[in-house]
């Protein structure tokens, strides 16, 4: 197609991070835009372009998750499953480049106060919410980061503002510099946003050196971009410096690849 890429691939030291709600896959879709065997086409047009150094994925069902995985390529490594009991169901899996970083410890946790029985829900959430929890090593420059991927409640205040405190928790004492990644169901100024931005982490849209695009709306529900609110976040702690950032308008022929538009930063870990 010819398109360039938002950022692309990257060389060391610089880390290209994304996070991306790819829509799950539904038995049925009414909306020819929303249905995965047309939107799967731009998913991987999408992906080959971009060659995130670490990506972070929401609502993916287990085939769309091997989808995004045979789209990336036999040098990425994957962690993460669904969220029920059973492994199944909707995921936050996520992807990095094996040749660039290696696997130190991860998991997933449920978002309760029982993190590690899966499937368990809390604080007034009616679906099990999740985290996936990686802890890589930068093979070319050997800094670590932990990288934490999620996708929190968006019926109830009470449950997100729950899951930030855990959340703070998992990257905050991991001791090296991290990552947050997900859609947050909230916006800017609310008071989830409040609560997780502070205390030593903070949002990489104002942060950021340059900023790539406009501020679009990442709820884009498969229409042109607008401005407005953003609910997939990426989030770092000190010791990362945050070159830039953008939300990714990418579509092809087939159409868009989400109702979401996926968000960009280009990271470096300095300590």
């Amino acid at each position: 197609m010819g398109r360039r890429p938002l950022i692309g691939a990257t060389d060391a030291p610089w880390l290209h991070v994304m996070t991306f709600n790819i829509r799950r896959r539904l038995p049925l879709s009414i909306r020819p835009a929303d249905r995965w065997v047309r939107r799967r086409r731009a998913v991987e047009a999408l992906l080959r372009i971009e060659r995130p150094s670490i990506l972070g994925i929401q609502e993916a069902m287990p085939s769309q998750a091997d989808a995004v995985e045979d789209a990336l390529g036999g040098t990425y490594r994957r962690l993460g499953h669904g969220r029920g009991r059973d492994g199944q169901g909707e995921g936050c899996p996520l992807f990095w480049d094996s040749e660039r970083l290696e696997l130190v410890s991860g998991e997933q946790v449920a978002l309760s106060p029982t993190p590690s029985v899966a499937g368990s829900r809390g604080w007034g959430n009616p679906v099990p919410r999740i985290a996936v929890v990686a802890r890589l090593r930068d093979r070319s420059t050997h800094r670590e980061i932990v990288v934490v991927n999620t996708h929190l409640d968006v019926f109830s205040r009470r449950a997100r503002l729950h899951a930030v405190r855990a959340l703070h928790a998992m990257i905050l004492d991991a001791g090296v510099p991290g990552v947050l990644l997900g859609d947050m169901n909230a916006r800017p100024g609310s008071a989830t946003a409040r609560e997780l931005w502070g205390e030593g982490l903070r949002d990489t849209w104002p942060s950021a050196r340059r900023r790539l695009t406009s501020e679009w709306a990442t709820f884009a529900d498969y229409r042109s971009p607008r401005r407005g609110p953003r609910i997939d976040w990426i989030g770092v702690t000190g010791g990362i410096d945050v070159a830039s950032v953008g939300v990714n308008t990418f579509r092809t022929s087939a159409g868009w690849p989400s109702d979401h538009l996926p968000v960009h930063a280009l990271l470096k870990v300095d300590s």
